[in-house]
């Protein structure tokens, strides 16, 4: 078997803007400490949840060295450097590596897609520039690309590729890709409402958004779950499970970034095209956040 990156539940972590749209890294840096004292088992930098696809590439690289160094060894730090451009996602990549990332996190191309063949040239392509192991990204409805089992199958025979996070949401799909690529390829959930059933057919963990507010009991599901009590596990889910539906009433990361100002963490807005929520689905959440004891 292939070592993991982590086992448990990693922080899609937000990047916090100031009033002026620039980065708070001040901030940034309170809220990987948090996450690290609150026993997350990994920090995802720079992702969708980081707002990544409005950042400068400086921006995005001088967020992975700050998260690098803030973390100090204290979890393991993934990096998202995936691109539809080839050329961009090693140089991004790169630059992780020179950062001192222990891992990164690439998503499939989007908009301009590729063929299941021109996925595997575009990784193995960017597989050759860097030696760090790496976790693939399955979102096909963020990238409007869907990726085979049998192609997942082809890339997992690489020894550096030891993991995907899957947010197709088709619990069937997680199953046959876990049947197809066994101990080759570890299975992260990339839907916290899923958490539970992707973890029952053999998944590693999830890569989250609900962490952002809730790392203790995001981790403590996770690991209810390695250890089989999915009973409590489910108590545990079941219990934050429509607010977890809730930090999604919206585009991510919009309703967790307003869930955790609501919450006093000064995180700021998004970026542009990203904006704010309606009022209605702003109370919406509000409510989720105060059943649980999160706000008053």
């Amino acid at each position: 078997m292939k070592k993991l990156l982590f086992e448990g539940a990693a922080t899609a972590i937000v990047t916090p803007f100031n009033p002026d749209g620039s980065i708070n890294f001040d901030k940034y840096g309170e809220l990987i400490d948090w996450q690290i004292e609150s026993g997350i088992d990994a920090i995802v930098a720079v992702g969708t949840t980081g707002e990544n696809a409005t950042l400068s590439g400086e921006e995005h690289r001088e967020l992975m060295r700050y998260a690098v160094k803030r973390a100090a060894h204290r979890v393991p730090v993934i990096c998202s450097t995936g691109s539809n451009d080839t050329a961009y996602g090693i140089e991004t990549s790169k630059a992780a590596e020179e950062a001192g990332a222990d891992g990164l996190l690439w998503v499939t191309p989007y908009y301009n897609k590729t063929s299941q063949h021109g996925l595997i040239r575009h990784y193995e392509k960017m597989l050759e520039s860097v030696s760090l192991p790496v976790i693939l990204y399955h979102i096909p409805g963020r990238t409007g690309l869907t990726v085979k089992v049998e192609t997942f199958k082809e890339l997992s025979k690489h020894p550096q590729v030891v993991g995907v996070k899957e947010a197709s949401g088709n619990v069937s799909f997680v199953a046959a890709l876990l049947d197809a690529c066994g101990d080759d390829l570890a299975v992260y959930s990339g839907n916290d409402d899923l958490i539970l059933p992707t973890m029952a057919l053999g998944a590693k963990g999830v890569i989250s958004v609900l962490s952002n507010i809730l790392p203790r009991e995001t981790h403590r599901i996770c690991r209810l779950c390695l250890d089989n009590d999915f009973a409590s596990a489910r108590e545990l889910m079941m219990k934050y499970l429509d607010l977890a539906n809730k930090l999604f009433i919206d585009v991510n990361p919009v309703p967790v970034k307003e869930a955790m100002n609501m919450m006093g963490f000064g995180v700021g807005g998004c970026r542009l095209p990203l904006c704010d929520m309606t009022e209605r689905d702003r109370e919406a959440l509000k409510d989720a956040l105060i059943a649980n004891g999160l706000v008053k």
